[in-house]
């Protein structure tokens, strides 16, 4: 009878406290949408706006008329910039330029990685750390060293690398290289040594092992990096409009910039330009997002 009265008494007690958790998680749930719908607003706006705004023309644009709303849309502002070789010429030098600077970045930083987390060797330890500096150097404070070494450059051979849009291969890894080098020896660090011991033991060498264990289970993370350094690559500004003058040579953020700083530039052209010039890191994220996300780990084990 005692304990059953016990028990009768507390069965109210823990209703109060589940039913003020439960009212709790509540409140906690409608601020989390409140402030995800906030976030998801401030994010979107910009993107549709100039989406709206590329279906345009100029005198709907400059019209007294809702800016929200397209009263008479229109593709002509896509169709005359995909088929301009002005925009193609500086479209193909992003591209380029992006396609070998993830290629050359990931040549260098994934073996460079797996030599200083898995080769343990004297004064690994203390070049691995001297990497993850190198990366916190502004990277204005670099552009006058590089400068001076492409003059330099330039007088022992004959060979100008200033205003050839090849440049940036050599700048933008100096960029992406160290960055990445750090995360992937993080990458390497976490894969379990009994993976190491059980190649050895088969007789597995080190090239074997580099290849035929860690590359099949680092595959979300040379996706992460990669496109780390895809994006780098991409939207970089600086260099590309210090060291770059020459119209052919142009990436597209430089031919962007000079496009706004014009007095007369077409309003519908400029968002046309934006919206096209953010479609290919956006689908590329989304085509790799999962592996975005997924840890090294997690991805070993489901295998």
């Amino acid at each position: 009878m005692t304990s059953t009265a016990v028990i009768d008494k507390a069965a109210p007690t823990r209703a109060i406290k589940y039913g003020s958790m439960s009212r709790d998680r509540a409140w906690a749930l409608r601020w989390s949408y409140f402030f995800l719908a906030l976030f998801a607003i401030f994010a979107l706006v910009p993107p549709l706006y100039m989406l709206i705004t590329s279906l345009k023309t100029s005198a709907e644009i400059s019209a007294a008329t809702n800016p929200w709303w397209i009263f008479h849309p229109t593709l002509s502002n896509y169709v005359g910039l995909l088929t301009s070789n002005q925009f193609l010429t500086f479209f193909r030098n992003s591209a380029f330029v992006s396609i070998f600077v993830v290629t050359i970045t990931m040549l260098i930083s994934v073996p460079a990685a797996f030599a200083l987390a898995r080769m343990r060797f004297w004064g690994s330890a203390t070049l691995a750390t001297g990497v993850f500096l190198t990366y916190l150097i502004p990277d204005t404070l670099l552009f006058l060293p590089l400068f001076k070494m492409f003059a330099v450059f330039s007088d022992l051979t004959g060979i100008q690398l200033i205003n050839r849009w090849y440049v940036l291969l050599i700048v933008y890894p100096t960029l992406t290289v160290p960055f990445c080098t750090w995360i992937m020896i993080g990458y390497f660090a976490s894969i379990p040594k009994e993976l190491d011991e059980a190649a050895l033991i088969d007789g597995a060498s080190p090239f074997q092992l580099f290849r035929l264990i860690y590359i099949p289970l680092m595959v979300p993370s040379l996706i992460a990096v990669g496109t780390y350094a895809l994006l780098l690559a991409w939207n970089e500004y600086l260099y590309a409009f210090l060291l770059l003058s020459r119209e052919t040579s142009l990436t597209l953020p430089v031919a962007l910039g000079n496009f706004l700083s014009a007095d007369d530039s077409p309003w519908e052209l400029l968002m046309t330009a934006g919206f096209i010039y953010a479609l290919p890191p956006a689908a590329i994220y989304y085509a790799f997002r999962k592996y975005m996300s997924s840890g090294l780990t997690a991805g070993a084990v489901k295998g």
